[in-house]
């Protein structure tokens, strides 16, 4: 049975990426591994440390500059991410200084809220 394991963002700097990524958002490093100037990088969430990983990839390779621009100008989240309560998280987040481009929005059995990574992603968090 093929399974996720690690999935991965796309992050124009890996060190503002773990930062923002723990320390804000609240997931914990799992794996860091050096590869010459950049790392093999990856985040859990705490309450699934043996989880799906994220990886925090470098967006070096030039195809993926026009991509990220291309999903921010048009809305399109990189990730989405589940949470027990989006309003919730929504103010803690912009307690902590997170800047969102879309507010809490219910749609039907749903509500999303997307937020700035300040590594050049749109975030969704959902509930």
């Amino acid at each position: 049975m093929i399974r996720l394991t690690v999935t991965s963002v796309f992050v124009d700097d890996q060190d503002k990426a773990l930062d923002f990524y723990t320390r804000v958002l609240g997931f914990e490093p799992k794996v860091d591994v050096p590869l010459g100037e950049h790392r093999w990088l990856t985040v859990v969430s705490s309450a699934d440390p043996d989880g799906v990983q994220l990886l925090l990839e470098p967006d070096g390779h030039p195809v993926v500059g026009p991509y990220k621009a291309g999903l921010v100008e048009d809305g399109i989240p990189a990730a989405s991410f589940g949470v027990d309560d989006v309003q919730a998280e929504y103010e803690r987040l912009t307690a902590a200084g997170v800047r969102f481009v879309q507010p809490p929005l219910a749609m039907g059995p749903v509500t999303i809220a997307v937020l700035d990574d300040t590594c050049g992603n749109l975030v969704q968090i959902a509930s």
